[in-house]
């Protein structure tokens, strides 16, 4: 494939804005460590996952999603590592970049400086056919106009074209779970459904 001048600027200009991405320290006096943004983005990229906040494993490793949460949150996509952590295949960004450290604890929410300052950024540089957004930080911030995540996860229908919402696969969420058995049952089957077809339109099957 001939790749044009303009494809060039642009990959320069991705990467670039990566570069700064993974130097970004905004809100470091409200982090308990070093900023260490966890992100994995790449521009060819058909499926965005937008989610919470790295763990302290994630910050620790700078590889997002690498816990618990993360080993669900592939179960339930029906995908392996070898595809998740491919950044020219899915792109992870969380809405906050960095771990926050705890509350209670719990994980504290995500820094609110991140997504304004480099969401939209990034995302002018990606053509995603599938979002995912997962939990109620992610849900809030794109799709306010639900009154809660439940609401929002519910909504999503066979016709349903995204983006798609899901609970934090966290075992906080268990009882969550547990009472909406509607969600494993009827929305998940048609979220992989969907997340396979971008796929295949990427030659990865």
């Amino acid at each position: 494939m001939t790749v044009t001048k303009k494809s060039k600027k642009s990959l320069s200009d991705f990467q670039q804005l990566l570069q700064e991405v993974q130097r970004c320290a905004l809100c470091q006096q409200h982090l308990p460590f070093t900023a260490n943004p966890v992100i994995s983005v790449g521009q060819t990229a058909k499926i965005i996952i937008i989610g919470q906040a790295p763990g302290i494993k994630a910050h620790q490793t700078s590889t997002p999603w690498n816990d618990a949460s993360g080993h669900r949150l592939r179960e339930w996509l029906g995908i392996g590592n070898e595809i998740f952590y491919n950044p020219d295949l899915v792109a992870l960004m969380p809405m906050g970049f960095c771990f926050p450290g705890y509350i209670k604890g719990a994980d504290a929410p995500p820094r609110r400086e991140c997504a304004p300052q480099w969401h939209s950024k990034l995302l002018a540089h990606l053509s995603p056919e599938l979002t995912l957004l997962i939990g109620r930080y992610a849900q809030n911030y794109y799709l306010p106009q639900y009154n809660n995540l439940t609401d929002a996860v519910r909504h999503q229908g066979e016709e349903f074209i995204g983006p798609f919402v899901l609970p934090h696969p966290s075992g906080r969420n268990n009882r969550w779970l547990k009472i909406n058995p509607w969600f494993e049952e009827a929305i998940l089957p048609g979220i992989r459904k969907k997340l396979q077809a971008s796929l295949k339109n990427q030659d990865t099957f």
